[in-house]
C-alpha cells in the first residue's frame, strides 16, 4: 500500500509542479499582492515540486523530498489564507464558496502532509 501511495504522490506532485508551466494564469491569482514577482514564484515553486517528485522516487532523497513537499506545503499556507481573506474568489474562473477554501486550508492541507510523511520510508 505504501508503494501504491508513494506512487501516486509522485505523480500528484509532477503534474501539480508541471501544472506551474502548462497554465500558469490560474496560479498567479492566488499568489498574494504582498508577494514580489509572482510569474518568479509560479515557476519556482512549480520547478520545486517537480523536483521534489523525482526525488521521493529515488531511496536514497526520498526523506529529504518528503520533508521538502512538506515544507512547502506549509509555505503555501499564506496564499490558502489571502484566498479565505478574499471571500474564495480571486477572479471569474476560480471561485469557491468560502466554507471550501477553510476545508481545504483545514482538512485537506493536513492531509497532504500526512500524506507525504507516510511514504518517507524506504
Amino acid at each position: 500500500m505504501i508503494k501504491f501511495l508513494r506512487v501516486l504522490l509522485i505523480a500528484f506532485y509532477f503534474f501539480a509542479g508541471s501544472y506551474h508551466f502548462i497554465n500558469p494564469e490560474s496560479y498567479y491569482p492566488l499568489i498574494p499582492d504582498y508577494l514580489l514577482y509572482p510569474e518568479l514564484i509560479n515557476y519556482s515553486s512549480g520547478f520545486i515540486e517537480i523536483m521534489l517528485a523525482i526525488c521521493v522516487s529515488i531511496p536514497k532523497t526520498r526523506l529529504l523530498a518528503v520533508n521538502g513537499i512538506i515544507l512547502i506545503l506549509i509555505a503555501f499556507i499564506p496564499s490558502h489564507i489571502y484566498f479565505i481573506t478574499e471571500g474564495g474568489c480571486m477572479s471569474d474562473s476560480l471561485c469557491v464558496p468560502v466554507w471550501v477554501a477553510w476545508v481545504r486550508l483545514i482538512f485537506i492541507h493536513p492531509l497532504l502532509i500526512y500524506w507525504a510523511w507516510s511514504v518517507r520510508k524506504k
